[in-house]
């Protein structure tokens, strides 16, 4: 965590270890910033959902943590045990970043892209029918077409 976001005026929970032992706590102090203690059994990423969790949130959306199975058991950590009760106890508060990416995916519809389409040509429309230059070439297509009309009626009669 950076310093500017240390010191930006959120309460500020340091972890510490069940023994009262609390790496952070000196950086934290040496900014100038108070913080609580938090002592407790675990990693800092399961005290800061568990926290969460007591504080009343209705999802938790985890960003770069340990997420798929393979991570759990083969990176052989101790933490893992506390981890694994942690997203337990969390069930389905806990979601991934990815997961909610996934989830709130912007859909548009097609009646929507439909209406979007005749809302552009309609003003279109509307700015070449007050242009003089388009009238211009409006007229000029009017005559081309006329004369090709008139081509076919050639032909045909």
């Amino acid at each position: 965590v950076s310093d500017d976001v240390l010191r930006c005026g959120a309460e500020v929970v340091v972890h510490a270890y069940s023994d009262g032992r609390a790496p952070g706590l000196a950086r934290v102090q040496d900014l100038g910033v108070e913080a609580v203690t938090f002592p407790a059994a675990g990693t800092s990423e399961d005290i800061a959902m568990l926290l969460a969790d007591e504080k009343g949130a209705s999802l938790i959306v985890a960003v770069g943590t340990h997420a798929t199975l393979v991570e759990f058991l083969d990176k052989g950590r101790a933490g893992m045990a506390s981890t694994f009760l942690t997203r337990l106890r969390l069930g389905g508060k806990l979601v991934d970043a990815k997961g909610v990416s996934r989830l709130y995916r912007p859909r548009i519809s097609n009646a929507a892209l439909f209406l979007l389409v005749i809302a552009a040509l309609a003003a279109i429309v509307a700015a070449l029918a007050v242009s003089t230059p388009a009238l211009a070439w409006l007229q000029i297509f009017r005559d081309a077409w006329d004369s090709f009309v008139f081509w076919l009626e050639d032909i045909f009669s």
